[in-house]
């Protein structure tokens, strides 16, 4: 059997990873730069201007990283989950009860909501696209980590879901579809925490404005989502 030295790593090689690592190092400083906007700004008012001139760099250099400005907002998107993803662990740790458990991930995802507005501008932005549309303007890695980002927020909550239906406490045939519709649902309902206001008719053909407050959305939201997984199968 004939056998083969392997081959030593040339000048060429350490280049090539000292560039790789400068991408890297740069596409962070462009998505710390782009998420520090969102927060200070929202999500409609940062231009990649302002995030090339946060960085020292230009327009074209941000394109040179980045497919798009959807791929940039998508990846910034995905910094959010993942701290999402942090607080959900974390207030479900310890919660043997589903029904606790459930409880303390929705009011945790309302919190992180009303505390990164920009969280839903940027996740409502990216939903709103149909899925041709984003494979064009992102690139299939970039996708796929906003849909792992993604998945691994909801897996927590079908997790809960899913112990809820083996102890008897639930009754939902599909766990995955209700975290989904949990997720859709709640960002638009943290809209009416953000604006602090609903609309009712106060006589027939008058509207009316009342005010609500984030905490009354955080009840309805988990008093719904218990709800939800209750429903007859």
């Amino acid at each position: 059997m004939a056998h083969t030295t392997p081959r030593a790593a040339g000048p060429h090689d350490g280049r090539r990873s000292a560039a790789a690592a400068r991408r890297r190092l740069r596409e962070k400083e462009i998505l710390a730069a782009t998420r520090a906007l969102f927060d200070e700004r929202g999500v409609r008012d940062a231009q990649i201007e302002d995030i090339a001139r946060a960085v020292g760099t230009n327009r074209a250099i941000i394109y040179r990283h980045f497919s798009g400005k959807e791929e940039l907002f998508a990846l910034t998107l995905v910094g959010y989950l993942d701290e999402l993803r942090e607080r959900l662990e974390k207030v479900g740790a310890g919660l043997d009860d589903p029904r606790d458990r459930l409880a303390a991930q929705v009011a945790a995802f309302v919190d992180f909501g009303v505390e990164f507005p920009a969280f839903v501008d940027c996740a409502q932005t990216i939903m709103r696209r149909p899925g041709p549309e984003l494979l064009e303007e992102i690139s299939e890695s970039a996708l796929f980590r906003l849909g792992r980002g993604i998945s691994s927020c909801l897996a927590l909550v079908s997790a809960t879901l899913d112990d809820g239906v083996a102890r008897g406490d639930f009754r939902i045939a599909d766990t995955t579809l209700l975290a989904n519709h949990m997720y859709a649902s709640g960002l638009g309902a943290l809209q009416l925490a953000r604006i602090g206001m609903i609309v009712k008719e106060a006589a027939p053909g008058i509207p009316m404005i009342t005010p609500v407050s984030a905490e009354e959305v955080k009840k309805y939201l988990i008093a719904t989502s218990l709800a939800l997984a209750n429903l007859p199968t």
